[in-house]
């Protein structure tokens, strides 16, 4: 689920001072106490989030048939929107958000400091008071509605967030866009260990990759994003920590899968048995990544397919082979790259035709 302009998304802040539930104050509450979170978050109801913030484009015909045409929908009659494209509209895309308050930020950041670093989109809600149609052109405000008390759930113990967009056309409410995370602490499994983590964690304070390319400092090197790990993908992540790849087999058919998931998409029986790959295989396919440009990574750089000859395929890059060379068939060998101080990645390098086969 995507979110929208000015609400419940990372970023740069501006216009808000610092209330009582600012960031810094929330560093000094007791995170084990949770009347004096829920107090300090609730500091933060009814603050802005976003302020008349400007769709980057007009309501227009490409992007409704572009959109009806991707859910099957048929284009109205009238040629109006469709009422769900309401957020649409608000979109940023990848040039950036303006508008935005320090309010949100400041809100998730108490939270993390707090020791609540995961994160899940649980729904939206969506109200309608008139339609939009080609040429209208759209401003939204935001504001933070709600905080709930702690909660807990199968994913873990946090808070649920709500943030509400009212989105107009020259000054008139077309329609209003609530969108609510869970901001949690992951649960434990009966063995200790968390059911969902991201590993490493770099919530706080946050890496280079997840800070604004104008808040770095020359002498930062961003980082790759870090893998989210869970029960389903643990296994696989303690066998790249021991610099094996490992994937699933079904104990029922024999049959290998990756990623790795709880039950067999051949037959769907839920046994199955670690198994190691000799890390052999040959390039299925390949894209070469020149746009948009990511942070940790230097365009152009080949993002492979490999078919692994044990029978499953993996998604990873290719090392040590200039991106024109590549080739779809060429044969390749796993290696571990060590990508930053504390994340080590499955990768692939060309191989001897032999070796592959």
């Amino acid at each position: 689920m995507s979110e929208p302009t000015p609400g419940p998304t990372s970023g740069g802040a501006s216009g808000a001072a610092p209330g009582p539930g600012s960031a810094a104050e929330a560093r000094h509450a007791a995170p084990g106490d949770p009347d004096a979170l829920y107090d300090l978050l609730r500091g933060y109801e009814g603050r802005p989030a976003g302020a008349s913030v400007r769709g980057r484009d007009p309501v227009n015909t490409p992007m409704i048939r572009h959109w009806c045409e991707a859910l099957g929908h048929p284009v109205p009659p009238d040629g109006s929107a469709p009422a769900t494209m309401l957020q649409v509209w608000t979109m940023a895309g990848l040039a950036g958000r303006e508008g935005r308050t320090g309010a949100y930020d400041a809100l998730l950041g108490a939270l993390d400091d707090a020791g609540f670093t995961s994160v899940v989109a649980t729904d939206c809600e969506q109200e309608y008071a008139q339609p939009l149609r080609p040429g209208d052109e759209v401003t939204c405000d935001a504001l933070i509605e709600s905080v709930s008390g702690r909660k807990t759930t199968k994913l873990g113990t946090g808070y649920f967030v709500t943030t509400r967009m009212d989105v107009r056309v020259d000054g008139v409410t077309a329609g209003t866009h609530r969108f609510r995370i869970l901001k949690y602490r992951p649960a434990t499994s009966p063995s200790g260990t968390p059911r969902a983590v991201r590993a490493p964690s770099e919530r706080s304070p946050a890496g280079p990759s997840e800070r604004p390319p104008s808040q770095r400092s020359p002498s930062e090197t961003p980082r790759r994003p870090r893998p989210v790990v869970n029960r389903d993908s643990a296994g696989f992540w303690e066998g790249v920590a021991a610099h094996k790849l490992l994937f699933q087999r079904c104990d029922a058919c024999a049959a290998p899968r990756f990623p790795w998931l709880p039950g067999c998409n051949a037959c769907g029986s839920p046994r199955w048995s670690a198994a190691e790959s000799a890390g052999l295989g040959t390039v299925y396919s390949y894209v070469v990544m020149h746009h948009p440009p990511f942070p940790a990574f230097d365009p152009p750089y080949a993002v492979v397919l490999v078919e692994l000859a044990e029978g499953f395929r993996i998604v990873s890059n290719l090392v040590g082979v200039p991106c024109d060379e590549v080739r779809i068939g060429m044969p390749v060998e796993l290696e571990f790259l060590r990508v930053d101080d504390a994340l080590e990645l499955p990768v692939f390098r060309s191989a001897p035709k032999q070796a592959a086969a």
